[in-house]
């Protein structure tokens, strides 16, 4: 691991702290889970908007899955 140093506001370390005693961790590892979180974040946002790319490239025809309507459960009778 490495040791890197941040500039933050005022308000922002004092929810941290906050967070952090509330929590029983460090500043390090509530900043560690943070980032690793929000980096997953921005992965999923970057594969939906692949997906919705692909979509409006390749959309779906009317009648693509008109061979599965009978098929449906929705479990009311």
């Amino acid at each position: 691991m490495r040791t890197i140093q941040m500039t933050l506001d005022e308000e922002l370390i004092e929810q941290v702290d906050f967070l952090v005693k509330e929590n029983k961790t460090t500043r390090s590892a509530f900043t560690r889970e943070a980032l690793t979180r929000t980096i997953k974040y921005y992965q999923q946002l970057k594969l939906e908007k692949k997906q919705q790319q692909g979509y409006l490239k390749y959309a779906v025809s009317n009648d693509e899955f008109g061979d599965w309507e009978n098929e449906q459960d929705w479990g009311q009778e």
